[in-house]
C-alpha cells in the first residue's frame, strides 16, 4: 500500500491531522519558514535579476533532516502549509529544501485547509493541486521589497540617529500615519458652539419631554458665541410652543459581516481590550485546536488571516439549520450579506468563524483559559448574528415650532431584535431611546424650563490599535497578516507609547519619521504603498511579473539612499555636554539618549554610574509657581510640559508653553502649529505666533 507524508506548517496541528487521517498517512510540521534571505547581508543579488539568495535557517537543519527521513519512506507527499501566500512560499522552499523536484519515483501535492477539521482536511486530498507561482512569486516579491527598504534604510537611521533603529515598508508609512495625527491633534484650536434644550409639559402627561434647538425658517443653525445665544433665548421669551409634525416609520439595523482579520483585531481591542498581536496569538491557538472531553484535538475556528467575508454553502446551511431551531424561522436571514469591495479580496478564505456553530461557548466554556474562550466567544456569537435576520425599530420624528425657531425629538423602539438576541455592538446599546408617550399635532405644550448648554469642539482622537488597523486597512496599506507585526514592531522600537489604549509618538518616533519624509518620501507616502500593494496583488492575480516590480522600485530607493548619506545631518541626541554637575564626582554631565528618550549621565562612567532625569529647559516661567517649566516624558515616552518643582507644583500640558503673555487675560499662551492660543477655555484667544 502506497505511503503518505502530510507536511504541515505548525506543529501544534500535527496531531489533530493525524487523528483525521488515520494510519496510512505520517504527518510532520516544517516549523514555519526553512529557508530565507541571509541576516548577515541583503541576500539580493542586483547585478544579476535581483534573484535572491536563500539559505537554511539557522537550527532548521535538524528539523530538514527529520523530514528528509520521512519522505524516503512515503511515496505520496502532500504538501499542506497554511492557506495563503506565505503558506505557499513556505511549500515551494520545501520543495527545494528537500529536493522533492529531483525525486521522479515521489508524486508531490499541494493541499490547504480553511479549518482542521475532518471534512475540510479529507476534502483537501481529493482537490490537491500543484503549487500556485503566482502566490509564491507574490510573497517573493513583498520580501525582496521589504528587505531592500529594511537593508538599505535601517544602516542610514544608525549612522545618523542611533543604533538597533529600523525603518520598514510598511512600519514606517504606520509611524507616519500616527505622526500626522499628532501635528494634527497639536494644531488643533478648539471652536465654540452652544446647544439649547427645552423642558417640555405636555397636557396630561406627568412626565416632560425634551426637544433640541434645530434651526430658523426650516434650516438647521449654529449658534457659536454666548451673544448669538441670549439673542436666541430672547426671541423664545413668552412664544407659544406647538407641534408642527410628527413623522412615523420603520427603520432595519442589518446584521454585521462576520469576521475578517481585521475587523477581528478591531473588535477584539474594544470589546475584550486585547492587543492585535494577542488577538493573533489566541486566535491561531483555536484554530490550531484545543483538546475537548470526547473529541480529543479539535480546531474551533477557521484560517485566522483573511480578508474575505465569505461563507461556504455548506457551513450557511448549516448556521440556518441551527438559528431556525434554536430561534425560530424568523429569526433566520432571508439572504446572505456579502460585503462590496472594489479592491482585490486577499486570499479566497472564507471569514473567519466557528467550524461548528452547534459548538456554543458555554459548551466549551470550561475546557478553555479564561481569554481564548471570550475570543471564541466573540467569533461565534459575531458569526450567528451575521447569518439571522435585521433588527427592526418603530421610529418617530416630531417638529416643535415656538418663536418662529423649531425643535426636534426623535424616538425608536425595538420591535424585533433579531441578530442583537446574540450579539451587540456599541453602537446598537444606544439605539433604545423612545418616549414614554406618543405626540400628535393636538398635543397642548408648555415651557418647563430651557437649558442652554456651551461646548467645544474636539480634537481628532490619539489612534489605538484598532483605529489604526482600520486606517491601514482603508488605505490599502499592508494586508492581514502584516497588522499586528507592523503595530508590535513600532512599539518595540519605541518610535510609538500606548497609554490607556492610545498611541502616541515619542521623541525618537518624530526623530525617524522627520527623516524618513525628508529622505525618503516616496517609502512613506500613503499612495505611493496603496499602490505598491496593488502591484503585488497582480503579482498574486498572475498580471504582474514580480521581478518588474522589484527592477522599477531598487533604482530609486538606491538613489534615494545615496542623497541622502551625503545631504542627512546627523541628529546629534547624544553626549551633548550639559551645564549639570555631577553631584557624586564633580564631572560635567553629558546627555545621552537611551530607549525612553534623553537622560543625564556622568561621563566617567563606569567607575561613576550617576544618571538622572534630563529637562530641557524652554525659558517659560510656571503659571501656579514661578519655578521653570520643563519638556518632560511619560513612563512610556509620551512628551509634556510641566513644572520642574514637580511633586510640590502638579502643572502640566501637553501643548508647548509660549513665552508670550495672553493679551486679553494675560493668561499662559500655548503653541498649536502656527497659532497662540489661550491656555484657559474661558477666555480661548487666538493669535498668530510669532515666530522670528
Amino acid at each position: 500500500m502506497a505511503k503518505n507524508l502530510v507536511i504541515l506548517e505548525s506543529p501544534a496541528k500535527v496531531k489533530t491531522v493525524k487523528k483525521i487521517l488515520g494510519a496510512n498517512y505520517e504527518v510532520a510540521a516544517s516549523g514555519g519558514h526553512v529557508r530565507d534571505l541571509p541576516k548577515s547581508s541583503l541576500g539580493i543579488d542586483v547585478e544579476h535579476d535581483f534573484e535572491p539568495k536563500y539559505i537554511t535557517i539557522r537550527g532548521k537543519g535538524d528539523v530538514l533532516a527529520g523530514l528528509r527521513r520521512e519522505v524516503k519512506k512515503a511515496d505520496r507527499i502532500y504538501l499542506a502549509t497554511d492557506p495563503d501566500r506565505e503558506g505557499e512560499a513556505i511549500s515551494w522552499h520545501l520543495m527545494y529544501a528537500l529536493k522533492l523536484k529531483e525525486m521522479p519515483d515521489k508524486k508531490v501535492y499541494r493541499i490547504t485547509f480553511n479549518e482542521i477539521t475532518k471534512s475540510a482536511v479529507k476534502e483537501s486530498l481529493k482537490n490537491a493541486r500543484e503549487i500556485n507561482m503566482d502566490l509564491v512569486d507574490a510573497q517573493q516579491a513583498r520580501r525582496v521589497l521589504d528587505r531592500m527598504v529594511g537593508y538599505r534604510i535601517s544602516p542610514l537611521l544608525w549612522a545618523k540617529v542611533k543604533r538597533g533603529l529600523s525603518a520598514g515598508r510598511v512600519q514606517s508609512v504606520a509611524l507616519r500615519i500616527i505622526c500626522d495625527r499628532e501635528a494634527e491633534i497639536s494644531a488643533f484650536i478648539p471652536e465654540e458652539y452652544w446647544t439649547l434644550d427645552a423642558s417640555l409639559k405636555v397636557d396630561g402627561e406627568k412626565k416632560p419631554v425634551t426637544a433640541k434647538y434645530h434651526g430658523e425658517g426650516g434650516r438647521k443653525t449654529e449658534v457659536r458665541s454666548k451673544e448669538q445665544m441670549d439673542a436666541l433665548l430672547a426671541s423664545l421669551k413668552g412664544a407659544s410652543w406647538q407641534v408642527t409634525e410628527v413623522k412615523k416609520g420603520e427603520r432595519i439595523k442589518k446584521a454585521p459581516l462576520p469576521f475578517t482579520t481585521s475587523t477581528l483585531q478591531q473588535e477584539a481591542s474594544k470589546v475584550l481590550n486585547f492587543s492585535t498581536q494577542k488577538t493573533m496569538r489566541l486566535a491561531q491557538q483555536l484554530y490550531e485546536g484545543v483538546d475537548l472531553k470526547g473529541e480529543g484535538t479539535t480546531g474551533l475556528i477557521t484560517y485566522l488571516r483573511t480578508d474575505s467575508t465569505r461563507v461556504s454553502a455548506e457551513a450557511e446551511q448549516t448556521a440556518r439549520e441551527y438559528i431556525v431551531k434554536q430561534f425560530g424561522e424568523e429569526y433566520a436571514a432571508e439572504a446572505v450579506a456579502v460585503k462590496k469591495n472594489e479592491q482585490k479580496i486577499q486570499d479566497a478564505h472564507e471569514a473567519i468563524r466557528p467550524t461548528d456553530i452547534s459548538r456554543i461557548p458555554a459548551a466549551v466554556k470550561e475546557q478553555l483559559p479564561r481569554d481564548r474562550f471570550r475570543l471564541y466567544q466573540l467569533i461565534w456569537k459575531r458569526f450567528a448574528a451575521s447569518r439571522m435576520a435585521s433588527a427592526r425599530y418603530e421610529t418617530s420624528s416630531t417638529r416643535i415650532e415656538a418663536g418662529g425657531h423649531e425643535f426636534t425629538m426623535a424616538a425608536s423602539n425595538r420591535i424585533f431584535d433579531g441578530y442583537m438576541s446574540v450579539y451587540t455592538q456599541e453602537e446598537d446599546k444606544e439605539e433604545d431611546n423612545a418616549v414614554s408617550h406618543e405626540l400628535s399635532r393636538e398635543s397642548k405644550l408648555s415651557l418647563l424650563e430651557l437649558e442652554p448648554k456651551q461646548h467645544f469642539t474636539q480634537p481628532p482622537a490619539h489612534y489605538t490599535e484598532a483605529s489604526l488597523v482600520k486606517a491601514l486597512e482603508e488605505l490599502g496599506i499592508g494586508r492581514p497578516s502584516t497588522y499586528a507585526p507592523t503595530i508590535t514592531t513600532i512599539l518595540a522600537r519605541r518610535y510609538v507609547a500606548k497609554e490607556n489604549k492610545n498611541l502616541y509618538v515619542t521623541e525618537l518616533g518624530e526623530v525617524v519619521n522627520q527623516i524618513m519624509v525628508e529622505a525618503f518620501p516616496s517609502i512613506v507616502d500613503v499612495n505611493f504603498t496603496a499602490n505598491m500593494e496593488a502591484l503585488l496583488d497582480g503579482v498574486e492575480m498572475g498580471t504582474v511579473k514580480w521581478k518588474t516590480v522589484i527592477e522599477n522600485f531598487y533604482p530609486d530607493l538606491e538613489e534615494a539612499v545615496q542623497r541622502a548619506e551625503k545631504e542627512l545631518e546627523k541628529v546629534d541626541i547624544a553626549d551633548e555636554v550639559s551645564d549639570e554637575v555631577c553631584e557624586v564626582c564633580g564631572r560635567q554631565m553629558v546627555i545621552k539618549y537611551g530607549p525612553h528618550g534623553r537622560f543625564l549621565a556622568c561621563p566617567g562612567f563606569p567607575e561613576c554610574r550617576n544618571t538622572k532625569p534630563y529637562f530641557e529647559k524652554i525659558g517659560v516661567m510656571c503659571p501656579k509657581c514661578g519655578k521653570d517649566i520643563v519638556l518632560k516624558k511619560t513612563q512610556k515616552g509620551r512628551r509634556y510640559y510641566g513644572c520642574i518643582g514637580y511633586p510640590d507644583c502638579d502643572f502640566m500640558v501637553w501643548q508647548k508653553p509660549s513665552a508670550q503673555k495672553c493679551p486679553q487675560c494675560g493668561g499662559l499662551m500655548l503653541e498649536k502649529g502656527n497659532k497662540l492660543v489661550c491656555s484657559s477655555e474661558e477666555c480661548g484667544y487666538v493669535m498668530a505666533a510669532n515666530k522670528e
